[in-house]
């Protein structure tokens, strides 16, 4: 009987085969190289892995002489033959021309899929010329456009300058109101967040009425006012200015408001003319960015309305009331400047 034949493998070798070996995720033609490398390392016979893995003998010998000269690598496949497909620069430019242009057929943005049939390619290869090129054009984001207004500048320093260094024995309030808040019912009951399984609402629902919330933020102290009105209008801001004056009896109010038209009513810059203690400040055109109030609506927006559902108009506003003394008595603080990087230039 024949010398049976085995081969030194060392046992870090001998750990990534058995690995694979046992690997539910690798390839079966790998698995396979592998296990007759391991029935060699064993010592079994040229008959005994032909029966078992239905392989035939020159199989066996090309693998074993692969291994032998290559190691591990030898067990991995060969660059197939063959030269890659290259694209044209003429093609590679008319996908970028392309997904840069607005598209005609009625169409307002183009699809990768799109693309690749009029350019006669593969989605695939369009996918890869354009994450080369780093165009997105499925993606759309927003940004703010630069301001009209002749006196931008001045107006952004003065509101800028009573965030950073506000004027002693004074207030510096941001107003702002939220409107159209809808008081929406679902037609079903919401189903509940649970394991591999968001929460879940209809898309059918119930209108129960909307809400105009009138809301101020302390700048230096972080402390929200704010009241629910029927309807945004002059005579409802004039009310909730004089509440803001009552409230801070000893301070000179530097309110900060947009160019709604509502804030600049005569009724209005009539009462403020009156008064000593407060100011309005305007934010320049399109620039109500500038206005801190809009940063506590975003978070208004995401602990509160997003995803939620109202049986009534009232409660609505009583759980908008609530949050608001919440957020006074639990998180209220003065918005930390954290801009640091270089200005954008348009």
């Amino acid at each position: 009987m024949a010398k049976r034949t085995t081969i030194e493998i060392s046992p870090e070798e001998l750990v990534e085969l058995k690995t694979v070996s046992r690997s539910s995720k690798a390839e079966q033609r790998q698995v396979l190289r592998v296990n007759i490398i391991l029935d060699w390392y064993e010592g079994k016979s040229f008959l005994e892995t032909q029966t078992r893995y239905n392989v035939s003998q020159v199989a066996i010998n090309k693998w074993r002489k692969r291994f032998m000269s290559k190691r591990l690598e030898g067990l991995l496949d060969s660059p197939r033959s063959g030269k890659p497909r290259v694209l044209s620069a003429a093609q590679k430019a008319k996908v970028i021309k392309l997904a840069t242009s607005k598209p005609s057929d009625g169409y307002s943005n183009w699809s990768q899929r799109r693309i690749a049939r009029e350019t006669g390619m593969s989605q695939s290869k369009v996918h890869q010329l354009l994450s080369q090129a780093d165009l997105k054009p499925h993606k759309i984001e927003y940004w703010c456009g630069k301001s009209s207004d002749p006196e931008f500048e001045e107006k952004m320093l003065n509101i800028v300058g009573l965030y950073m260094n506000p004027p002693e024995n004074a207030m510096v309030i941001s107003v702002d109101e939220k409107t159209q808040i809808q008081a929406l019912d679902r037609t079903q009951p919401v189903l509940p967040l649970k394991a591999k399984m968001p929460k879940r609402l209809t898309t059918t629902y119930k209108r129960n009425g909307t809400v105009a919330l009138i809301a101020a933020l302390a700048v230096h102290n972080g402390d929200i006012t704010a009241k629910p009105v029927e309807k945004n209008d002059a005579p409802n801001f004039l009310q909730f200015l004089k509440e803001l004056y009552r409230k801070y009896p000893k301070k000179h109010l530097h309110v900060i408001v947009d160019n709604l038209t509502v804030h600049k009513h005569k009724i209005i810059s009539e009462w403020v003319a009156s008064k000593r203690r407060i100011t309005l400040h305007f934010t320049p055109t399109y620039s109500s960015w500038l206005n801190q109030i809009e940063i506590w609506f975003n978070i208004l927006t995401k602990d509160v309305l997003k995803g939620a559902v109202w049986k009534s108009r009232k409660q609505l506003i009583d759980q908008l009331m609530q949050y608001v003394k919440t957020y006074n008595e639990e998180r209220a603080k003065p918005f930390k400047w954290t801009y640091t990087g270089n200005p954008l230039s348009i």
